[in-house]
């Protein structure tokens, strides 16, 4: 007796691996779209962390220079060169980033050629001032040395 040709069971197609170019093109296109969206966040985010390295670096030279006047029992000076984007202070030098422009409002008396100057007592207190660092996209943290106790505080300045 013959089976008939529908209820015969058929032989499956050999099934061949991999990714049709479709597919690969589809893929593809995911990926650069995902890099394109996430390239320059990350550049974004990058000069946002190079700017906050700069805050904690000028803060740390300041809080640094306090410590070791009380410390020594010695007069310590920080010396802001805003030319060049450095400070100097306890025998450490500190280049800020190019992105950063760096301003200084310092006892005038104390200032030396290109250079502010922000003294640190041996009792504890300064000669007051403040560094400003400014960012590219306008964003302005200001670092204060209070003249009285020394204390070295930042805050974030608003436009104006």
């Amino acid at each position: 007796m013959k089976v008939p040709a529908q209820s015969r069971p058929r032989k499956k197609p050999a099934i061949e691996g991999g990714f049709t170019l479709l597919e690969l093109l589809a893929a593809l296109t995911i990926v650069g779209i995902v890099l394109a969206v996430s390239v320059p966040s990350m550049a974004r985010f990058y000069e946002s962390m190079q700017y906050r390295e700069a805050i904690r670096d000028v803060m740390s030279t300041l809080e640094s220079a306090r410590y070791a006047a009380v410390n020594r029992g010695e007069i310590q000076d920080v010396m802001i060169h805003v030319d060049d984007n450095t400070l100097f202070a306890v025998g450490r030098s500190v280049q800020l980033p190019a992105l950063v422009s760096l301003s200084a409002a310092t006892a005038g008396e104390l200032n030396t050629g290109n250079a502010a100057v922000i003294r640190f007592y041996p009792e504890g207190g300064a000669s007051g001032g403040e560094v400003v660092l400014t960012r590219d996209n306008g964003d302005n943290t200001v670092i204060a040395v209070d003249w009285l106790l020394g204390r070295v505080s930042h805050k974030v300045a608003e436009e104006g």
